[in-house]
């Protein structure tokens, strides 16, 4: 059997044909080798252990070049009976699900950000994406790094700012620790989107969502020079705003392809 799997630095999706299984990410940039045998051997072993993987097909956020070997080689250890393992960045694997055999502009939109152009076999010109301090807009992290900013610059109704304290059990004090002290800010600045969400009628907090995304075609998908292409995305903050990532494109002059949650049903 073959087991393709799409992770993102929050969570990774695997497939075996009809079967799904989810472990938490897996990024061979951030993590050390112990830390994803940890996750292979404990979250994603004991669900697939009945089944006899012969190949193995990783896409993954943080899988460079200079790393596809420390990443099929955590694999292998794991699953040493089989035949053939890969390792690709997760942006190829989402612009294989998003643009399948055909030229298009595909995008990552989750805790990170990316972008592509693909000619419908392989990428051909990337924008760095630079993550989530230098750049990543349009991501997760970024929204909750710009929706902090606004809140403690008074930019965001006070109500809205002793809700979110209350609903966090945080004060700024708490938050600036949480970001600036302890492991994986990133993904903690990306599960903030799910406050964000709930006020995103708020008509601040929507210019702040369009504004992230705004920043991501001119950041990133400008110096493509290609708006005759359809930009298309996978990830849940494109999933979840799908209307406001559609104001931002129109804005900038883009016309949005597919929109997906995740690309593990289109690569398998």
């Amino acid at each position: 059997m073959k087991l393709v799997a799409d992770s993102g630095s929050t969570k990774t999706d695997w497939a075996m044909g009809n079967l799904r299984f989810k472990t938490q990410g897996i990024n061979p940039f951030h993590q050390d080798d112990e830390a994803i045998l940890k996750i292979l051997s404990e979250e994603l072993l004991p669900q697939v252990k009945d089944y006899e993987i012969q190949e193995i097909c990783f896409y993954g956020s943080g899988v460079r070049q200079e790393l596809e070997d420390k990443m099929t080689a955590a694999l292998r250890k794991v699953f040493p009976s089989a035949t053939s393992i890969e390792a690709h960045n997760d942006l190829l694997g989402a612009a294989k699900a998003l643009c399948g055999d055909q030229e298009g502009i595909a995008c990552i939109l989750g805790t990170g950000s990316n972008s592509c152009i693909y000619d419908g076999r392989a990428i051909v010109s990337n924008t760095p994406a630079l993550g989530y301090i230098l750049g990543d807009e349009g991501s997760g992290a970024v929204l909750g790094k710009r929706f902090l900013n606004a809140l403690y610059k008074n930019r965001l109704p006070e109500q809205l700012k002793r809700e979110f304290e209350l609903s966090q059990q945080m004060t700024m004090a708490d938050v600036i620790a949480r970001v600036y002290k302890q492991p994986m800010p990133n993904r903690w600045l990306a599960s903030l989107s799910t406050f964000i969400s709930k006020h995103q009628s708020e008509e601040a907090v929507h210019q702040l969502i369009v504004d992230n995304f705004s920043d991501f075609f001119r950041f990133n998908i400008n110096p493509y020079d290609r708006r005759d292409l359809p930009v298309s995305a996978v990830g849940s903050i494109a999933f979840y705003y799908e209307s406001q990532l559609r104001e931002a494109a129109e804005k900038e002059g883009y016309v949005m392809g597919k929109i997906m949650r995740s690309p593990i049903d289109g690569l398998v």
